[in-house]
């Protein structure tokens, strides 16, 4: 952490870090007009989940175009567009701390797939990047998506 008045940084406190691994509480797209989605996301590393074997090999092609931000050769891999969304399924399972992804699958939810790809940004990039979803849903319906509730 910098303090803004001196230029100072500061190491980061190992309960600062575990705060951080717990997560933080988020306002996702909702399901719909009325119905709010509100959950606790962790930031997992997809380079991390990689090395660990949870991306299987058949993904990792996808996964690397994602991390690196590229678009696959539709024309070399048809499936392309599942096995991405395979790769984000993967990183659901990791992300969501509550309710976790297998107990909203449980539940027999479904995300939608404007969540979907929210999902996958906030991974990647944090809160500071759904800016553009806080000012589409904004535009739209005066709503305050992605904010960090906590």
């Amino acid at each position: 952490m910098s303090d803004l008045n001196n230029n100072v940084l500061s190491v980061t406190s190992l309960a600062q870090l575990s705060e951080y691994a717990n997560g933080k509480v988020v306002e996702l797209p909702p399901f719909a007009e009325d119905q709010p989605f509100v959950a606790r996301l962790r930031r997992p590393s997809l380079m991390s989940l990689a090395k660990a074997g949870q991306i299987p090999n058949t993904l990792l092609e996808a996964a690397n175009s994602m991390f690196l931000g590229k678009e696959q050769n539709k024309k070399r891999d048809p499936d392309s567009l599942s096995k991405m969304l395979d790769v984000i399924e993967i990183l659901c399972e990791a992300a969501f701390v509550e309710p976790t992804y297998d107990q909203i699958k449980t539940a027999g939810v479904k995300l939608t797939d404007e969540q979907l790809v929210f999902v996958f940004t906030y991974t990647q990039k944090g809160v500071a990047s759904l800016q553009s979803f806080r000012e589409e849903q904004g535009r739209a319906k005066n709503h305050n998506v992605g904010e960090v509730v906590q």
